[in-house]
């Protein structure tokens, strides 16, 4: 399944960046966004991941966010999450970006995790931006609001947003570093994300992509691995350092 180059180059390398996506956290039943039974194909993004939307119905969207975050809460790390957190025990320097806001990988047990999008987790104020956790305040309340007045969102990031701008640093800073780059259960269609493969096979990376279909950066990539994310990095992990 694996080349001899992939295991010889994750014997000996110094830095690997892994990318994954929606494609990853799908294994545990998290419900993604793209594809036929994604959840863009069934409600309005503007009105649920905007600051349109949440400003004209904040309650909608607390709702909606609260709904997602029970259905986050019933679910586990599968196999993929818990490889790619032994893999950074292996690896000197391992840099795992996410698009995922799910919060999965921190649960598995990676320590070096860049959430490109944020965590759906975490709140923030809309005046301040100051951070708040689950515990920090009445989740029970309809809109729940900061110690100074202003309203709590979701920490992730809506449409119309910029990403965090440090973490998008960092990240770019990886893909240009790594030896190894592994894109995972992406649809490599979301930029600047779809971007960070490329950026690293630019700056002499040898990049694999992992996933259960062919995507948009299939033909440019170093090695392509099709199929579950769950069953692929363990045997990845067996095959590398045994």
């Amino acid at each position: 399944m694996f080349s001899k180059t992939l295991i010889e180059k994750l014997k000996n390398l110094q830095c690997t960046a892994a990318l994954t996506g929606a494609g990853v956290s799908a294994e545990s039943g998290v419900p993604t966004f793209r594809g036929k039974d994604g959840i863009w194909k069934k409600m309005k993004p503007q009105e649920l991941a905007s600051i349109e939307g949440f400003m004209k119905n904040p309650e909608l969207v607390w709702e909606w966010y609260k709904m997602r975050r029970e259905i986050i809460s019933n679910v586990e790390c599968n196999p993929g999450h818990k490889a790619l957190a032994r893999m950074e025990d292996f690896i000197p320097e391992f840099w795992l970006i996410t698009q995922n806001v799910d919060d999965l990988h921190n649960k598995a047990g990676s320590r070096n995790v860049l959430e490109l999008h944020g965590n759906i987790l975490r709140n923030k104020c809309i005046k301040c931006q100051k951070i708040y956790t689950e515990t920090d305040f009445d989740a029970s309340s309809a809109l729940p609001r900061c110690s100074c007045g202003g309203l709590l969102r979701p920490d992730v990031v809506w449409f119309g947003e910029m990403l965090p701008a440090e973490i998008l640093h960092s990240a770019f800073y990886a893909s240009k570093k790594c030896d190894v780059f592994l894109s995972i259960g992406t649809s490599a269609q979301v930029q600047p994300a779809a971007s960070l493969p490329v950026l690293a096979k630019d700056s002499g990376a040898y990049v694999v992509e992992i996933n259960k279909e062919r995507t948009p950066i299939s033909d440019y990539v170093d090695e392509v691995i099709t199929g579950q994310s769950g069953e692929i990095l363990p045997d990845l992990i067996k095959a590398v350092w045994g």
